[in-house]
């Protein structure tokens, strides 16, 4: 019988050596959507009747379980919507696409205000046989052991021709504040760019929609998003709320898969661009996650920590590989190509570091 990565990656000698992985999105196990919205006053009917045509349409993705709307006792204004799914690939590959963007429009209009949280199954209980369903219907087999960092990205492309000045611009930013508040800071803010791709990788402490929104207050950052605008390839008005938006959600880079094989050392930040063939980019993630959990346990392994960033068909490496010559074998692994050459639309590259920023207490 063949054996899947997600089953190598949720197996119990797999778990074993993982516990070093903060993240991942590849073990197979079922996943719980949380989405608490809060809807403007007097438009709850509103909301009621786009969620509906919504779930219509959302049944039909494939990986799509079942889903519940739920609003408050307390506030009306206040909604819940809970979704199950096979696992977390397809619903990242949903919830990522050009289709979800165009699918959740008529949302944003009633809508003040939401927030996304994304669960693994651990455990359930339930009635007489619920222990033989929650055999059939994969839970996650134990807890992961994470760093307590959260990783995240962005990625936009500019105009060609343009790459030198966007370039000068973004090195020569000013820091925004590290603290956003009691339980929340920025940790780390690491810039690259290929040809006219830029990809902006941040490390968070506590509360990653906090910081994201402190950052774009920040003045300094401002002035940088606003000097790139004229290049961006994808238009964008930062006075405009819904053009920001549906900006920021196209440029998402979600973090699918983190190890870590030695917590302690320092190593030089360095960054992967694996282009990967249309359709093929979650599965490509996924056999370089694998490849990564078998690299943590190699003491040879230059690498010290790598994050995949995945969205459609873009897939970024964040590593951070020991200092010296020993370097230069993490880019691009020119010996486990042949595995994921049937994924990629070309050769991966290494992407120019143009900024690496960390916070003095992070």
């Amino acid at each position: 019988m063949t054996t899947t990565t997600s089953e190598k990656l949720s197996a119990p000698s797999a778990r074993q050596v993982s516990k070093r992985v903060s993240q991942s999105v590849f073990d197979g196990s079922r996943l719980r959507v949380v989405l608490l919205v809060d809807v403007h006053d007097g438009a709850q009917q509103q909301f009621l009747e786009a969620y509906e045509q919504l779930c219509n349409q959302v049944a039909q993705v494939p990986g799509h379980v079942s889903d519940q709307l739920c609003q408050s006792i307390e506030n009306p204004s206040q909604w819940l919507i809970t979704s199950e799914w096979e696992s977390a690939p397809p619903f990242l590959t949903w919830v990522n696409s050009e289709e979800h963007v165009r699918m959740v429009e008529p949302l944003h209009s009633c809508v003040r205000d939401t927030r996304s949280l994304r669960f693994h199954v651990v455990r359930e209980t339930g009635g007489e046989g619920a222990a033989a369903s929650a055999s059939r219907r994969r839970l996650q087999t134990s807890p992961r052991i994470g760093d307590g960092v959260i990783r995240h990205a962005l990625t936009f492309t500019v105009k060609p021709g343009s790459e030198a000045e966007v370039k000068r611009i973004l090195a020569n930013y000013a820091s925004p504040q590290a603290r956003v508040d009691e339980t929340t800071r920025l940790c780390r803010t690491s810039l690259f760019m290929h040809g006219n791709r830029v990809v902006r990788a941040i490390e968070v402490r506590g509360d990653l929609l906090a910081a994201l929104r402190h950052v774009a207050r920040q003045p300094e950052v401002r002035a940088v998003e606003e000097a790139i605008n004229p290049y961006l390839e994808q238009e964008r008005d930062l006075n405009d709320q819904e053009s920001a938006r549906v900006f920021f959600t196209r440029a998402a880079l979600p973090a699918v898969h983190h190890v870590t094989a030695d917590e302690l050392a320092e190593g030089e930040r360095r960054a992967l661009y694996y282009p990967a063939r249309p359709g093929d980019g979650m599965r490509l993630a996924e056999l370089i996650a694998q490849q990564d959990e078998a690299a943590a346990e190699d003491p040879d392994s230059p690498v010290l920590r790598s994050t995949i960033f995945q969205r459609d068909d873009v897939v970024v490496r964040l590593i951070d590989v020991r200092p010296g010559p020993a370097a230069r074998a993490a880019l691009p692994e020119p010996e486990r190509q042949a595995a994921l050459s049937g994924l990629l639309d070309g050769e991966p590259v290494g992407m120019d570091l143009v900024t690496d920023r960390r916070s003095p207490d992070a």
